[in-house]
């Protein structure tokens, strides 16, 4: 059976053209060998001039040799014109010819860059299961590269005489390495909390391609980037990649909710922890123990872990930092105390998601890195935050989706309140979004909201953080259908669709118009505003 990436596929509960590409990557599956790997729905970009370019793949299959055969799969039917075969689209027809051609270009030329000399072979086929091509000729592609409805059965042996298996290891560990890498094929570790594994395709160009290609010495990389730019995805590329080189990472962050998860998703031999926890892992190692009921236990924690030196067993040859706005100079002097002398060091943080306010930390002879593109929100979203950015701050919109707008209800009362907050629900879901892609964010802390304690809203169960962990260390939850959370927990992690609630504030100032960035940039898709009728009034003005 042939490798696919990424897996959990076969958990998908796909319709249309979707369901027909599962199918097809079952089928693919199953009748490879396992020296076939197959990567399916990948996604790329480039840059003409100064525009970005998108596109999708449906397969690409590689042997052992780092061969490359890319399938462009259309169900459906298709139309035969002068100019070749065309897809029906409501909106513009798509020449197959052309849009396979520009993979081809994209593709090949991401090859000869990572194989030098080493060029490898790169092949295509359409397959389009549904449709006979009368007149292959004028198609606009290579009859022999075609297979329609009449040769459907024949694809697997079609396959097997383009790509034929043979064995070059260490290029095809090259384009393996490509397409996991640069088309950061990769986990995206800010996917709602609880879902079983939500695999993106990240595009090319973006931190975890660039960081990852930086090199000087000693590697001290602080990174300074927008929300959705691929500062946790760069994190990932590097913690992956100092497993593989037989050596120890250590990722530390604030939030435990971003911790769990990205402790859940990499691979074992290292260490995913919040800066407390590692403080604690820290005095563990002295064999000290922490009564976390004892007041001010979190500071003195933090005092105690820093008279103490690191043991060898908490020494680490990669140290990341992640959200690193929030952490003080101190933290910062404790967190890379744990760095071996030769170990690379990486500073990720967005100053537009500082909520606990703290002032920068300084990292002298650092080198700095700056991304203000926003691979994850919709433009619209973006556009709607621009007007909020602090002077000298921007955020650029990197996302193909353009055409979902914010929706804004405003409430005046706490009971008001509660009915928008349904409202926005069944209006969530009349878009077509299921309530495992919701999430309902509470712009305020969860001492102050009216919503992180209630049990439902309607018909609709809300599913809570309980503030205790299971055996196995992952946090509890509450048994219901909707995820809530504060925007603190949230941050560092986004759901296809949020509903942003209880926001409210007498005047918008900058801790206001921060909360409200890290908020609205945790939707992928589309946002929801549940805000009272004076902070409307305000950002109106704004």
């Amino acid at each position: 059976m042939a490798h696919t990436h990424p897996d959990g596929w076969q958990t998908l509960n796909a319709t249309g053209a979707q369901a027909r590409r599962i199918d097809t990557l079952a089928r693919l599956a199953r009748a490879l060998p396992a020296a076939y790997t197959i990567y399916h729905a990948v996604h790329w970009s480039t840059l003409e001039g100064e525009q970005s370019i998108y596109g999708e793949i449906d397969f690409i299959l590689v042997n052992q040799a780092g061969d490359v055969l890319l399938i462009e799969q259309k169900a459906g039917l298709l139309d035969e014109t002068d100019a070749g075969l065309v897809e029906r689209h409501p909106v513009r027809p798509r020449q197959v010819a052309a849009r396979i051609a520009q993979a081809l270009h994209i593709v090949r030329g991401k090859l000869d860059a990572a194989l030098g000399k080493e060029r490898g072979g790169l092949e295509y086929l359409f397959f389009c299961p549904d449709y006979h091509v009368r007149s292959p000729a004028t198609a606009g592609i290579d009859a022999g590269r075609i297979v329609d409805a009449g040769r459907r059965e024949a694809l697997v042996e079609i396959i097997d005489r383009i790509l034929p298996p043979r064995s070059d290891h260490a290029r095809a560990a090259k384009v393996h390495r490509l397409l996991r890498d640069i088309l950061q094929l990769q986990p995206d570790v800010s996917a709602l909390v609880g879902r079983a594994e939500a695999m993106v395709t990240r595009i090319s160009g973006g931190l975890a391609h660039w960081g990852r290609r930086l090199d000087f010495s000693p590697f001290r990389l602080r990174v300074t980037g927008t929300a959705g730019s691929g500062k946790t995805q760069l994190a990932l590329a590097e913690y992956q990649a100092t497993l593989e080189a037989g050596k120890r990472p250590l990722y530390v962050c604030y939030n435990r909710p971003l911790a769990d998860h990205f402790n859940a998703i990499v691979p074992r031999g290292g260490l995913a922890c919040t800066f407390h926890m590692l403080c604690d892992l820290h005095l563990q190692s002295h064999d000290e123990a922490t009564d976390f009921s004892a007041p001010g236990a979190f500071e003195q924690l933090v005092s105690r872990a820093a008279a103490r030196p690191p043991q060898a067993e908490l020494m680490f040859d990669t140290v990341i930092v992640d959200e690193g706005q929030d952490f003080s100079a101190a933290w910062r002097d404790i967190v890379l105390r744990h760095a071996t002398p030769e170990a690379r060091q990486l500073w990720l943080e967005d100053p537009l998601q500082n909520l606990y306010e703290q002032p920068p930390v300084e990292l002298p002879g650092w080198v700095t890195l700056r991304s203000e593109a926003n691979y994850r929100s919709p433009r619209a979203i973006v556009d709607f935050l621009r007007p909020l950015l602090p002077e000298g701050l921007q955020i650029e919109a990197q996302s193909p989706f353009s055409d979902t707008g914010v929706d804004i209800l405003t409430y005046r009362d706490a009971e008001q309140l509660r009915e928008r907050v349904k409202e926005a629900i069944r209006r969530t879901y009349a878009a077509g979004f299921r309530k495992e892609d919701l999430a309902i964010l509470s712009f305020r802390g969860h001492q102050h909201s009216a919503l992180l304690h209630a049990e439902r809203l309607g018909q609709t169960t809300l599913r809570t953080f309980t503030g205790g962990y299971d055996l196995l260390g992952q946090p509890a939850y509450t048994a219901g259908e909707v995820l809530i959370e504060s925007v603190y927990r949230f941050k560092g992690q986004a759901a296809p669709a949020v509903i942003l609630a209880e926001i409210d504030f007498d005047t918008l100032d900058a801790r206001s118009a921060r909360k409200l960035f890290v908020g609205a940039t945790r939707a992928r898709l589309h946002l929801v505003l549940v805000m009272s009728e004076r902070a409307a009034a305000r950002l109106a003005q704004a």
